[in-house]
């Protein structure tokens, strides 16, 4: 056996394989020596059949079955010893065909490409700004959240008149063009809330109305459309189409949210026995909770920014040809193979026009990968298996909270973790977390961060917007 390395360019190289008789024939013989002893062949007592028939009918499958595996054995090792730092896999190198016989096999020659890591310098300091974006938490914010909660454990109250909140009874009846009651057409009971209606018309024409007055109304603007409009009129979503703009909503009943009182009971639910006793308190803890959950956010769009920031100035080549053909070879033998299980190929199949049109996304989201991993090698950050499990308990005991479930002892929560991480996509997710935490905590230790305040309406748009 011998690998031999050609190098095309930097980012390039063409590794060939040369398998000798004596690294493949030892398997190939036991292989086929076991399917003779398992074969069943009439006109042969089991176990008799010839070798020569043998040979004839698997002889090719196995010899290449066993090249694959040799090939591909010689291809890591080759890899890892000569630490290459190699992008997706080697790829059978298409233009330079196989050399060796199947049918008088002996010496085989196979070429293979790979596509090498390239040279990542990644230029981060104090001397690098980013602003720092924060919700004001301020009292109008406060209140709103205040407010929420309130109605949240409030009680539903009959009242007279519509208002601006409230939940409407009612019974809608089909009307016919002429504005009279259709023949055979749908009525039924349902419920809108006034909250909902953001036809302005609409909205203005039912606020003040009393329990029995009848309004017409166009359905579809009271409700949230498609499913919800279907669901209140009692009918399919396919039945809309055929179904009048205007139908008669009598008033059965209205319901206001009665906020709940500001007293210990309410302040119990909320918070725990006794954990806040006063309303000036209550506001205390809303706003520490507000900045808590906000944080998370600034702290994502802080890593956002850097991220773009440092996408779009670290500067290396890829070997983008290699990389496109890996794509396209990669998600095709995924698809062939989903074939296998009654999927539609041809539906399937990725073309090259396909990879080219995605191409881009796909670069960013690798450019960002060999930054990530020479920030951490430059900074020495690695992640122990005991900090995965100390991170995994901790997960597990923030989820037995959520369920009210005293966590249990620490031998007991270690076996668990221990237990959760030998599942290998939660594995990954988990690490990919703490992956996440240390890039964090490195970008806040390096980086000159400026404190920038906005409203919570700013601060939501900025979340939103990918490039802000």
């Amino acid at each position: 056996m011998n690998v031999t390395r050609e190098n095309v360019d930097e980012l390039n190289a063409i590794l060939k394989i040369t398998v000798e008789k004596n690294d493949y024939q030892a398997k190939v013989d036991k292989t086929l020596e076991d399917y003779r002893k398992r074969s069943n062949i009439p006109g042969f007592r089991k176990g008799k059949v010839p070798m020569g028939m043998i040979k004839k009918q698997y002889g090719k499958a196995v010899l290449g079955d066993e090249l694959n595996r040799v090939v591909s054995d010689a291809l890591y090792k080759y890899i890892e010893d000569e630490k290459i730092e190699v992008l997706g896999n080697p790829l059978p190198k298409n233009d330079i065909e196989i050399k060796g016989d199947f049918d008088n096999p002996d010496t085989f020659e196979f070429a293979y490409e790979i596509g090498i890591s390239p040279v990542v310098d990644v230029k981060l300091s104090g001397r690098n700004k980013f602003d720092f974006t924060k919700v004001k938490v301020d009292d109008a914010l406060i209140d709103k959240q205040v407010d929420d909660l309130t109605r949240r454990y409030g009680k539903l109250v009959s009242v007279d008149k519509v208002g601006e909140k409230d939940l409407i009874l009612c019974q809608f009846v089909e009307l016919d063009e002429a504005g009279e009651i259709k023949v055979g057409g749908i009525m039924n009971n349902s419920t809108i809330s006034m909250e909902f209606v953001e036809d302005k018309k609409t909205a203005k024409e039912i606020i003040g109305k009393k329990v029995g007055d009848k309004v017409v109304v166009d359905p579809s603007k009271v409700s949230k459309g498609g499913k919800d409009t279907a669901a209140m009129l009692g009918i399919t979503e396919e039945e809309l189409a055929n179904v009048a703009d205007k139908f008669q909503m009598t008033i059965n009943e209205i319901k206001v949210m009665e906020p709940a009182e500001m007293n210990q009971e309410l302040f119990d639910k909320l918070f725990g026995e006794g954990a806040v006793t006063s309303e000036k308190e209550l506001r205390e803890k809303v706003k520490e909770d507000l900045v808590k959950m906000f944080e998370n956010d600034s702290n994502r769009i802080l890593v956002r920014r850097i991220s773009n920031s440092l996408i779009e100035k670290t500067e290396f080549e890829l070997p983008n040809e290699f990389l496109k053909r890996w794509i396209f070879v990669t998600q095709n033998s995924n698809h062939n193979h989903n074939h296998d299980h009654g999927h539609d190929h041809q539906h399937n199949h990725v073309s090259m026009e396909d990879i080219e049109r995605d191409y881009e996304n796909y670069v960013r989201g690798l450019r960002w990968q060999l930054i990530q991993g020479e920030i951490f090698k430059k900074n020495d950050l690695k992640i122990e298996r005991q900090e995965a499990i100390e991170y995994t308990k901790g997960l597990l005991v923030n989820q037995y909270a959520q369920y009210g479930i005293p966590a249990p002892e620490d031998k007991e929560l270690e076996a668990s973790a221990i237990q959760v991480l030998k599942d290998n996509k939660e594995a990954q997710q988990i690490y990919d977390m703490l992956a996440d935490e240390k890039m964090l905590n490195y970008f806040k230790e390096t980086v000159k961060l400026v404190d920038v305040e906005v409203d919570y309406d700013e601060f939501l748009r900025i979340a939103q917007d990918q490039n802000a």
